[in-house]
């Protein structure tokens, strides 16, 4: 799955947040100055080019929501860092954070726990 700009991740957010959206009304949930209309019409045009978005007819004009959930995003964006970054190992990957002490002994026994309860 393609990595979303931090624009497009911006506009995904929203879309996951509150569901089906016109672009002006995508365009309601920005602060002051918002983001011009074409501007955001045409990265949600890209966003559904590329997988993310879809979109239902009303007249002239197109509502859009979400095909690919945050959570399914957040699985593919962490499998491109062991990849890219851990020579596709997950052992190097956590191996790392315990080298960094991001995460402890303790907290990597309670999820190998969390691990064999669920596969049980």
């Amino acid at each position: 799955m393609k990595k979303l700009t931090n624009k497009e991740k911006e506009i995904m957010d929203l879309y996951w947040e509150h569901g089906p959206m016109f672009v002006r009304e995508l365009q309601e949930h920005y602060p002051d100055p918002k983001p011009h209309f074409n501007t955001l019409s045409t990265l949600v045009r890209l966003l559904e080019k590329n997988g993310f978005l879809s979109h239902r007819q009303f007249g002239n004009t197109y509502q859009y929501f979400p095909v690919v959930s945050e959570k399914d995003y957040g699985r593919s964006s962490l499998a491109g860092v062991i990849r890219n970054y851990f020579d596709n190992s997950y052992l190097s990957a956590v191996s790392s954070f315990l080298k960094e002490e991001k995460v402890s002994v303790d907290e990597l026994r309670e999820l190998l726990e969390k691990i064999e309860k669920e596969n049980k």
